[in-house]
């Protein structure tokens, strides 16, 4: 037989309860207070925009005939959602340019009234003592599974870079599993966000090995400097790639590999807008209308990458793409193999251009 109830309250049955005395945050058992406040406001976004957060546990036990709730699990989210109320801090802009800097009491009415409506899930547990308590959230925290390091980033971040990452991972996590350039299994552990990261890296500041983004996630963390102006040319590179390939034709191809997608992405980027370690040589002016070009240049690198693959000892294969093969075999990630590869790319575009003329 079960001991708890699920039911939904809304965010101004909180306050209630927590203006009249019925409503405890802080038991024994829980974890002190250690959000910062760029989580609480991260916390307020989600609910400002109708986005589900997880359930609160708490426990009910009748004292003079009044219910008073005992927060199990859940006391950081409901003390960031009441001291908001209390205008104890504002949202962030890297959360929402909309309402950035505003305290609860300065957002519109409308948004104000919502935000009292939004329901919480809760599962109310009945007539548990402290030991029965403390079994329940030991319990509870007993299934996390160790984080992964795209995983730990999104925990331990909550700035401009994260939130354009995360951002651009979600909005083109469709073309990359369509295309079959990340798994559903890896999506389920952040893989869209840490290929998006990685990518936009790029734009930010140079290409360079995924070893090195968690300094572009500190050093965004509360400046935006050019993320915006990044996450606009991330937008243009991604619908130049999907003109060029459907997501259906990219997976007949060597570009849906994962490191080559990459190097595909920063490519295009480099023809586009110049990436800083890039050679300026390679860099050639790409339009919309010179798509047809590009993707008869891209078909051609990975027809020959397959059959060069094919016959590797070959004293006759060209020596340009037996470094660029090699360079995308070992060491896929490293900072010169990402240079090298982008490089060779971009200098048969702009050979293939200027052969055209």
């Amino acid at each position: 037989m079960k001991d708890f109830d699920t039911r939904a309250y809304s965010i101004s049955d909180f306050k209630e309860w927590n203006q009249n005395g019925l409503l405890e945050l802080s038991p024994d058992f829980q974890r002190r207070t250690v959000w910062l406040e760029k989580a609480k406001s991260y916390l307020i976004d989600t609910i400002i925009r109708g986005k589900p957060i997880p359930k609160i546990l708490i426990s009910q036990e009748l004292k003079d005939e009044r219910n008073v709730r005992t927060v199990v699990d859940g006391q950081q989210r409901l003390r960031a959602i009441l001291e908001f109320l209390n205008g104890d801090f504002k949202i962030s802009k890297a959360h929402n340019k909309e309402y950035a800097d505003c305290y609860y009491q300065s957002l519109p009415n409308d948004v104000q009234k919502d935000f009292m409506q939004y329901e919480l899930g809760v599962d109310i547990l009945f007539g548990m003592g402290n030991s029965d308590l403390l079994d329940v959230f030991a319990r509870i925290n007993s299934y996390t599974v160790s984080l992964n390091k795209q995983e730990k980033l999104n925990a331990l971040y909550l700035g401009y870079f994260k939130q354009a990452a995360f951002g651009l991972g979600f909005k083109y996590v469709d073309y990359l599993i369509r295309g079959n350039i990340i798994t559903k299994t890896r999506m389920a552990r952040m893989g869209e966000a840490e290929l998006a990261s990685d990518m936009l890296a790029a734009l930010v500041d140079g290409v360079q090995t995924n070893k090195t983004i968690e300094q572009l996630y500190k050093k965004y963390e509360d400046k935006p400097g050019n993320i915006e102006k990044a996450t606009e040319q991330f937008d243009k590179i991604f619908s130049y790639i999907g003109t060029i390939y459907s997501p259906e034709e990219i997976e007949g191809t060597n570009w849906s590999r994962v490191h080559l997608f990459y190097t595909l992405f920063t490519a295009i980027g480099h023809c586009l807008f110049g990436i800083s370690n890039l050679k300026t040589s390679y860099k050639c002016q790409i339009r919309i209308k010179d798509i047809s070009r590009i993707r008869i240049c891209l078909d051609e690198i990975s027809a020959n990458y397959d059959a060069i693959a094919a016959d590797i000892d070959n004293p006759n294969n060209p020596k340009d793409y037996l470094d660029f093969i090699n360079r995308s075999r070992r060491g896929t990630t490293d900072t010169q193999s990402r240079i090298d590869r982008a490089n060779f790319v971009c200098r048969k575009i702009t050979e293939r251009f200027q052969n055209a003329k």
